[in-house]
């Protein structure tokens, strides 16, 4: 099993998390109240503030949801283990069963589990993509009115009535491990299906294992804050979240539109490396964050153009790759634009040699600015 090592671990977890109060006001914040808001106007139930840890055990992140132990989400690639029993949550769906364990050593007959905060993934870079997004659990749970599926539509529609009015919507099923009768959400943005929300009825296995029997039912939603936040500002990038930038921080504070700021100008590069036959964009994301630490914020993005599998690759290229069998070419843009200063060449040049050290994985190197 591959783990973080320790200044990883030390690197995430001083990531902010901008849905925490605590941490400083964000907009992020507003998002969640909303959310609350138009659900406790709707429900006459007690709420209950979950937040947790951001290291939580396997178990809870994963079993105690229902994942199957063969479930591919469960592998390294998508999951930043620490050690055999723990890592860091990869989803707020992760702080559930100790929310359902809490309900049921001090139980209420209704009440609304409210579970946001950061989460961790390995993700692809681009306008829309993090490797730390923040997520927001709500879950219903009564022994006073059973929770089916009018409840669920119910709940969905007060949920975009408060945080997308008036954008049309379609509701599709979904399966998910902690979920009966599962449906994913989807709003209209710029003439695209954008995904804002995963939610079902609250699995009866689930609910069982955290000690709450047949009398209790449940509705299950979770969604991801940043691109709520970013549908309702019109917000573009979401690197912008975490800007520092005053003039881009100064609107971070409310849920009024976003207001563009002077953009500074893109600097492409393209890349041909050689990778491992399997790599993903995901993967190609996480080692690009790692490399680069505080720098990985001037990447907008990182798209893979072309690949090339090593048997189809003609002898003169694999020399100049030094690729091996086992690997493919990969032809990747990666996309230059700190948020608040303008690169020269040189240091385009050099970002883009930290991006290819951390990419390529041949035994020939190519350098733009000097590199050994």
């Amino acid at each position: 099993m591959s783990t973080l090592s320790s200044a990883q671990l030390a690197h995430d977890l001083a990531v902010r998390d901008l849905s925490d109060p605590a941490t400083g006001p964000h907009a992020l914040q507003l998002v969640v109240e909303r959310a609350v808001g138009a659900l406790t106007s709707l429900w006459d139930c007690e709420v209950r503030w979950c937040r947790g840890d951001r290291i939580v055990t396997v178990e809870d992140n994963y079993d105690n949801l229902g994942y199957d132990p063969a479930d591919v989400t469960r592998d390294a690639r998508y999951t930043r283990y620490i050690d055999e029993h723990r890592m860091l949550r990869s989803h707020s769906s992760a702080l559930i069963p100790a929310a359902l364990r809490s309900l049921a050593a001090a139980p209420v007959d209704d009440v609304l589990l409210v579970c946001p905060g950061v989460v961790y993934r390995r993700d692809s870079i681009d306008r829309l993509h993090t490797g730390t997004p923040h997520q927001l659990d709500l879950w219903r749970i009564s022994r006073r009115a059973p929770m089916d599926r009018t409840a669920l539509h119910e709940m969905i529609t007060a949920l975009l009535a408060a945080l997308v009015p008036g954008r049309p919507d379609r509701r599709e099923p979904r399966r998910h491990p902690y979920t009966l009768d599962g449906v994913q959400v989807d709003v209209e943005h710029g003439g695209e299906w954008v995904e804002v929300a995963e939610s079902g009825v609250a699995h009866p296995g689930v609910l069982a294992k955290a000690g709450l029997d047949g009398a209790w039912s449940g509705l299950a939603l979770g969604m991801g804050l940043d691109r709520m936040l970013m549908l309702l500002k019109g917000i573009p990038d979401i690197r912008l979240l975490r800007s520092a930038e005053p003039s881009v921080a100064a609107q971070l504070g409310d849920l009024e539109p976003y207001r563009p700021v002077s953009a500074m100008p893109p600097v492409r590069r393209d890349l041909s490396v050689a990778v491992d036959a399997d790599d993903l964009a995901e993967d190609l994301g996480d080692r690009v964050r790692d490399a680069l630490g505080p720098d990985a914020d001037s990447v907008e993005s990182v798209e893979i153009l072309a690949a090339t599998p090593y048997a189809e690759l003609p002898p003169r290229a694999v020399a100049r790759l030094g690729a091996s069998p086992g690997q493919k070419n990969l032809l990747i843009r990666i996309v230059l634009r700190p948020l608040g200063a303008t690169l020269s060449d040189h240091e385009a040049n050099v970002l883009r040699d930290r991006v290819y050290a951390a990419l390529h994985r041949g035994t020939v190197m190519q350098w733009a600015a000097g590199g050994s």
